[in-house]
């Protein structure tokens, strides 16, 4: 029986037809006809396109290629290059002053800031979570990380350590005397909390030692609920609500005065459903799981059962909080994250769909499938209707003007109210970058959020300027100039285009999930920044995350940058190379050393075991989240050193071949993985080591061919 089907002069894989036909379809207003017919004439109108885009990626970069082989670094002659960028075509003019005119987005994206997660939606388990962190209990978030000390008496234990869970209460204290202050006292003293009725209204008052009073800002109560055992009292501030969870019987309410058992916060306002860079999907069967897993959180069905601590649990996703409103009348509060899906990006194909025999986009099928799946949405993700496509990797504003005529197409066969699909651009092109305020207005009438992303714009840097000379070691190029500058030029363009109380402006990943306390000192600078959101790698993490954005205004930090002076492309495209014996041996081999074991490290789970996200420990033992956009920095460093003679083939070779038996020793503990360092021809060594010898050679540095190639070569094997 063959794999593939025919419709409307398409090849199908049987496993998508299914997917389409039998789950997907019903209970909407499309046939299966005019989803195939729509499809085919997607591939059609828009494969041509996608192939002529992708090959001026090529021409461009042999051009800049070229330019550093005869001139050297941009330092050397700054204005020539930038004269030169422009001349090509990298560099487009830029439009007049404008506003963007998107229409129809969810206040969770125009109006309340917060913390944004992204969640491999190929993992059931793991998107339900993301999606139910929009709530997250503050008190188990202090206790279970290092933003409350774990030294001496504060240490946690198996057993419930009383010291530190004081610790947290004073610490929760602290947070409500800064967002929600009393009009005298602190929440630190407060012996009781209640609602009493003065006339129409319920109004929050507390009882401390001092005697009785209320909240400085009496607006800032807006409803209660629970049963008289276990109150619920609900606050809000900067548009984010907190809940005050009274039950003086339970194990912590019965230690607090006033019988205060958690304080319940308002964390993850948006979540990204990935279907790109935190996901493994090589062929058809992995794409239907991707999108099976959407469409059950669209149509608010995907549940997962697991086993925890000897008991099987299953997962669903929340439902919305009700209380009542301090009037009296119903008050609901969202359950759960407004979902956006995140599409894959021109570069790669699939085998899902041919077309004539070949391969097509397969963000031409991302779109079709992902917004055919949130037509199940009525309401229970967008109260407006929007279905929230993040589209990564674009190349410059002709690329965004494609993703557009794509989502328009996909809007036209589906029977969809033209700029229904909104697109997330993703700042994480140099060539994006350069242009974004072009970029932005090729979309203007869908943009609802723009970002920054540290990881995939450092790999796209080094593979952009891989002619220039020697990159620098990972940890100095976050201080550079050039960074800042593409950080400040991304709010500002924004704000410049109307973003402000309309769209997002986010901020890139904090990458250490164990290490918080650090975090709660980083992040803090992103709202500072004017960012309405910026990505956590956790449930956890988005609770403390939070707590920024009661501390800071956004919208006030967005009218103090407005009219800043806008860094100038000289300044984003400053990055410095260095000489080769600017460093020692030691230090070279170190670095090589470094970015040898996270490429083992990520590659080994990518490809054995189809994980796409991990935490990964460092050759340091340290946590870090992985991703494609990790690995591309890493390859890309080694990919460029190796080009100017820091390192040889043979030196880059000995390293990985000692730093497989580091990443075996990290994951003794895995029953299926396969150990490499007894094996250096294994499929997933030999890609780890592709990946830093032809690096250089990848188109734009991206790792996904390789990476692909070496999966479908394992799951074939596997098969046998």
């Amino acid at each position: 029986m063959t794999d593939y089907l025919t419709k409307s002069g398409l090849s199908v894989h049987r496993l998508l037809v299914d997917f389409v036909e039998k789950e997907a379809l019903p209970g909407l207003e499309v046939s299966a006809d005019q989803f195939w017919d729509g499809l085919a004439g997607l591939a059609r109108e828009h494969v041509p396109t996608n192939v002529r885009l992708l090959a001026k990626r090529d021409e461009i970069q042999g051009k800049i290629d070229d330019w550093h082989r005869r001139y050297g670094p941009v330092a050397n002659n700054p204005q020539g290059y930038e004269f030169f960028l422009r001349d090509i075509g990298y560099v487009v003019d830029e439009p007049d002053d404008f506003t963007i005119e998107v229409e129809g987005l969810d206040p969770e994206i125009s109006s309340i800031c917060g913390p944004q997660l992204v969640v491999p939606v190929s993992n059931a388990r793991y998107a339900l979570n993301a999606a139910n962190a929009r709530w997250g209990s503050l008190y188990d978030a202090l206790y279970g990380t290092d933003v409350i000390s774990r030294e001496g008496a504060l240490a946690p234990g198996k057993a419930y350590n009383a010291d530190r869970g004081a610790a947290v209460v004073s610490r929760a204290a602290q947070f409500l005397d800064e967002a929600f202050p009393l009009a005298e006292g602190s929440h630190a003293d407060a012996t009781g909390y209640h609602v009493i009725k003065d006339g129409e209204q319920q109004v929050f008052v507390v009882d401390t030692a001092a005697g009785r009073t209320g909240l400085r800002d009496p607006s800032a109560f807006v409803g209660y609920g629970g049963t008289e055992e276990r109150g619920e009292l609900v606050l809000r501030h900067n548009g984010l609500h907190a809940v005050l969870v009274i039950d003086p019987k339970s194990t912590i309410g019965a230690t607090h005065a006033a019988g205060l058992s958690d304080v319940i916060i308002e964390a993850a306002l948006t979540t990204i459903q990935d279907c790109e860079d935190s996901v493994a999907a090589v062929d058809a069967e992995d794409k239907v799981g991707v999108y099976r897993n959407w469409l059950g959180l669209m149509q608010g069905t995907l549940e997962d059962t697991f086993e925890k601590g000897g008991k099987a649990l299953t997962r669903r996703l929340n439902a919305d909080r009700e209380y009542k409103g301090v009037n009296g009348q119903p008050l609901v509060l969202k359950g759960r994250s407004l979902l956006l899906v995140r599409n894959v990006g021109h570069l790669m194909t699939t085998d899902a769909v041919l077309l004539e025999g070949k391969p097509i986009g397969e963000g031409l099928m991302d779109a079709a499938v992902t917004a055919l799946c949130a037509m199940h949405d009525k309401g229970g993700n967008s109260r407006s209707g929007a279905i929230y496509v993040v589209k990564p990797k674009m190349h410059g504003p002709e690329e965004v003007s494609f993703a557009c005529a794509i989502f328009a197409s996909v809007e036209g066969f589906l029977g969809l109210a033209p700029n229904t699909i909104k697109i997330g651009i993703m700042d994480e092109e140099r060539r994006t970058s350069a242009n974004l305020k072009a970029a932005i207005h090729a979309a203007r009438q869908r943009v609802f959020f723009i970002n920054t992303g540290f990881l995939d714009r450092t790999g796209d840097e080094i593979h952009t300027s891989m002619e220039a000379g020697a990159v620098l070691r990972k940890d100095e190029i976050k201080s550079e100039r050039w960074i800042s500058s593409y950080e400040d030029r991304n709010v500002l363009i924004g704000l410049s285009c109307g973003f402000s109380g309309r769209a997002q402006i986010g901020k890139g990943m904090w990458a250490r999930p164990d290490d918080m306390a650090a975090m709660m000192d980083a992040k803090a600078g992103h709202p500072n920044a004017g960012a309405n959101t910026a990505w956590v790698p956790s449930p956890t993490a988005a609770t403390l995350h939070a707590l920024h954005y009661h501390q800071v205004d956004v919208f006030e930090a967005q009218k103090r940058r407005h009219n800043q002076a806008l860094p100038g492309l000289g300044d984003l495209f400053s990055m410095p190379t260095q000489v080769a014996y600017s460093l020692s041996r030691e230090e070279i081999v170190r670095e090589l050393e470094n970015n040898a074991q996270g490429i083992l490290g990520y590659v080994v789970r990518w490809v054995q075991q189809g994980v796409g996200c991990s935490k990964v420990p460092d050759i340091n033992n340290v946590g870090l989240m992985e991703d494609r956009a990790t690995c591309r920095i890493s390859s890309q460093a080694v990919a460029n050193w190796l080009r100017h003679g820091l390192v040889s083939r043979d030196e880059v070779t000995s390293v990985f071949e000692r730093m497989a038996a580091v990443v075996d020793e990290q994951n003794a503990g895995d029953p299926i993985y396969r150990p490499m360092a007894d094996n250096f021809q294994s499929v997933a060594f030999q890609a780890a080591l592709d990946l830093a010898l032809h690096g250089a050679d990848q188109p734009s540095g991206y790792t996904e061919p390789l990476l692909h190639a070496a999966r479908r070569k394992v799951k074939a094997r596997d098969a046998k």
